[in-house]
């Protein structure tokens, strides 16, 4: 899709354009041009939007931004000043143009002669080393990844190609990180994993000597730790996504397209399948088995195995209708606790009259 450059800070496209790549239907001006994004409750002129929850289509008929992107079925109530890019998935629509936008914007590359680079270091094709960041002995970084400031990469460290490795990451030695992976600020891969064996005296440490191993298309959120396995690998499998805030432990394996929202953890040794989706905060406890496709809704706390396909909440987890009613009933408890002492007293006072 040719992008025409207007200035150093923005791109142009045109709603001809967008449509053809879009594979779009046009209802409107086919030359309006945008330069950037904007919700649709919060459209500007040059500005593209998209519509794809119908709670918002009322923002349709007052949006300022300049192309809409909508659903090929919706139908219009009213008339629109925005024009119009008819797609199949808007929502998908998107997020095939900020991939576009994001790939057009200008990528850093060279190495800053204010970072340490070990003389061992392997650097592939049009890496970027930021200032004050670190690499240490026998570290190879694969074509076109980007190392960002005061980022540590110990020694031993592997990293694939087309790796984006934010600002303040922590990569201890041994880790394995595979190719188009994202790791964002503050995250800390193959800190050691929490071992310890009680003594008399207190706890002893218990040596962990194992790796992470992080396969391709991974992201992981900010201040995210996955601690290095005892021995062995603590693995992400590939297309997995961490949000922010989440600790995996030691020697677990999390499975390929499994997304955590933020704040969750999952204790030690746990294995988890593939295409699961964890809502915040959810706990998992160690030495469990979680099956392929597993839903489970926010602050569930597992304390075993689930079967694939489960979708659940609560701790324990239960279904979600049922975790509902009880919600009901769990707000009532204070009335019919009430409500029961009084039908006890009223029942002794029954008894002793049948008793006289």
């Amino acid at each position: 899709m040719p992008l025409k450059n207007k200035t150093k800070s923005y791109m142009e496209f045109t709603a001809k354009k967008i449509a053809e790549y879009l594979h779009g239907e046009i209802t409107g001006d086919e030359n309006a041009t945008v330069h950037t994004f904007a919700k649709i409750e919060e459209g500007v002129p040059g500005a593209i939007s998209f519509l794809s929850n119908p709670k918002y289509t009322h923002y349709l008929y007052t949006t300022d931004s300049s192309i809409v992107l909508i659903n090929r079925n919706l139908e219009l109530e009213n008339p629109v000043k925005a024009t119009l890019i008819r797609v199949d998935n808007a929502y998908e629509s998107l997020a095939q143009l900020l991939h576009l936008y994001e790939s057009s914007r200008p990528k850093k590359c060279g190495i800053s002669t204010m970072a340490y680079i070990a003389p061992t270091a392997k650097l592939g094709k049009d890496v970027y080393i930021a200032p004050f960041s670190y690499i240490g002995e026998n570290v190879s970084i694969g074509d076109h990844t980007s190392i960002y400031p005061h980022t540590t990469v110990e020694d031993n460290v592997k990293i694939g190609e087309g790796c984006t490795i934010y600002p303040n990451v922590s990569i201890y030695q041994g880790c394995r990180i595979g190719n188009r992976c994202i790791i964002h600020s503050g995250a800390c891969i193959g800190a050691d994993g929490f071992g310890f064996a009680p003594t008399a005296q207190g706890y002893d440490k218990i040596p962990q000597i194992g790796i992470v191993q992080i396969e391709d298309d991974v992201e992981v959120g900010a201040n995210t730790c996955i601690d290095r396995a005892t021995m062995g690998s603590t693995v992400i499998h590939s297309g997995a996504k961490l949000d922010n805030l989440i600790q995996i432990a030691h020697n677990d394996k999390i499975g390929s397209h499994t997304v955590m929202a933020a704040q969750c953890g999952v204790a030690g040794s746990t294995e988890v399948g593939e295409w699961c989706m964890f809502g915040g905060q959810v706990g998992i406890a160690g030495h469990s088995k979680i099956g392929d496709k597993v839903s489970l809704g926010a602050q569930s706390g597992v304390p075993g195995s689930l079967r694939a396909g489960s979708s659940l909440i609560g701790s324990p987890p239960i279904d979600p209708k049922l975790f509902a009613r009880c919600s009901v009933i769990y707000k009532k408890l204070p009335d019919m606790y009430a409500q029961l002492a009084a039908l006890e007293k009223e029942l002794a006072a029954l008894k002793q009259q049948i008793g006289k």
